[in-house]
């Protein structure tokens, strides 16, 4: 039996579920990928945790260590001194600045109540000096005692005492029984049974815990080599990454070869770009708050400038408690207009010279997509670990997206 041809209208429908259906398969199999990404992230978290500061470090550092070896320093050595260098200025910011930071941190924490006190008595000033705030509810007035009435006190009174029992000695408590030794036994043997479990719980908690910080340690220890040796070898791995490539000499290989090393540049771009930025930012926001006498400056440009990493985060953040803070230690408007326009004028310097001078005009990934991307790897993946890994995701899907859906295909490539 034979069917006839579809029409133009039946053909159209056609492709057009098979076009929705084959999207559907998709995002079904990319939601499960992003899934099983997310679980392998979750058990494999302390051994990507070292590589992936490691990778950060050598991205930070490889730039220093170039012009060094430029000057004729042998690449080993070139990347011993950088890491004196820089283990040297990382002791005096923990020199200068960590102890401040404590002592900071400390005063909020403490100041705390104080400050929430205080808003809630000018919140309540507020209520009570504005037009809302005088109107009170009118309730049914309260009864008044009862006049020409006598009130008489009335007495419990006792109960006779019982004829025949008023002269009677007291009865002696019955000795103990044997029966209850067996009771405070039992249950002394069950609260046992009940507490061993919980215990030994709490002990596998304990050593599970100590053996997570013994991991975190160690991997942190290895950072360092991770970095030394990701420097040591850059020329070698350059040479010859695409020899390590599972594909045999073709177009598609010399296609993922392009895709590779064009995601490595956007990820060079963020990593070195952006650090930077948010390292410039937190000091001029430090330098700013410290010019104007508030307190916790330094807490607050740190946390901004760390935040920052992400573009705007850091401001979007922090603008809030530093206003508020300011509001409560001075208790004017002038000061959180200052620190308005501080943040403001810190953000107008990052987009018209620091982001400039740093990025150049190389094209990274813009400020929204990071920080959508961000959002979701926390969200998807878990973790401070899954939004960090989205951006070289995002990075890999900028590529492709603009590579083969949105631009045609550079020939000159």
């Amino acid at each position: 039996m034979s069917f006839p041809s579809p029409t133009t209208k039946q053909a159209r429908i056609l492709w057009t579920a098979l076009t929705a259906l084959s999207v559907a398969i998709f995002v079904a199999l990319l939601v499960l990928l992003i899934w099983a990404l997310g679980h392998v992230l979750r058990l494999l978290s302390p051994v990507l945790w070292p590589l992936a500061m490691a990778g950060i470090l050598a991205y930070l550092l490889d730039p220093v260590v170039d012009f060094l070896e430029r000057k004729r320093v042998p690449r080993g050595r070139a990347i011993l001194l950088v890491f004196f260098c820089a283990v040297m200025l990382v002791s005096g910011f923990i020199a200068s600045v960590v102890p401040r930071l404590v002592h900071e941190t400390a005063d909020l924490i403490s100041d705390v109540p104080t400050y929430s006190r205080q808003i809630q008595n000018k919140v309540s000033d507020w209520i009570a000096k504005s037009p809302w705030g005088t109107k009170k509810l009118i309730g049914p007035p309260a009864p008044a005692p009862l006049t020409g009435t006598n009130t008489t006190n009335t007495t419990t009174a006792t109960p006779p005492p019982t004829p025949g029992l008023t002269n009677a000695p007291p009865v002696a408590p019955a000795p103990a029984e044997p029966e209850w030794v067996k009771k405070a036994t039992a249950s002394g043997i069950s609260w046992l049974t009940s507490i061993m479990p919980k215990v030994g719980g709490w002990f596998l908690a304990q050593v599970s815990r100590v053996a997570s910080w013994a991991g975190m340690i160690i991997g942190l220890a290895l950072v360092p080599v991770f970095t030394y040796y990701f420097l040591q070898e850059k020329t070698a791995i350059q040479a010859a990454w695409t020899n390590y490539l599972p594909v045999q000499e073709s177009k598609f290989k010399q296609e993922l070869i392009f895709v590779i090393n064009a995601i490595n540049n956007y990820l060079i771009v963020f990593f070195r770009g952006q650090v930077v930025v948010a390292l410039c930012i937190g000091v001029l926001l430090t330098i700013g708050f410290l010019s104007i006498g508030l307190n916790y400056a330094v807490l607050i440009g740190v946390v901004a400038g760390l935040l920052n990493i992400v573009p705007y985060l850091g401001a979007i953040l922090t603008i809030v408690p530093a206003v508020i803070l300011a509001a409560v230690q001075f208790k004017d408007w002038l000061h959180p207009a200052l620190v308005v326009a501080i943040f403001c004028g810190v953000q107008m310097l990052e987009g018209f010279v620091i982001s400039p001078k740093i990025m150049g005009d190389r094209v990274g990934l813009h400020p929204v997509t990071i920080i959508i991307a961000v959002l979701v790897g926390t969200t998807l993946l878990g973790g401070i670990l899954g939004g960090i890994l989205a951006i070289p995701l995002t990075a890999a899907l900028r590529v492709l997206m603009f590579r083969y859906v949105w631009k045609k295909r550079d020939t000159q490539s």
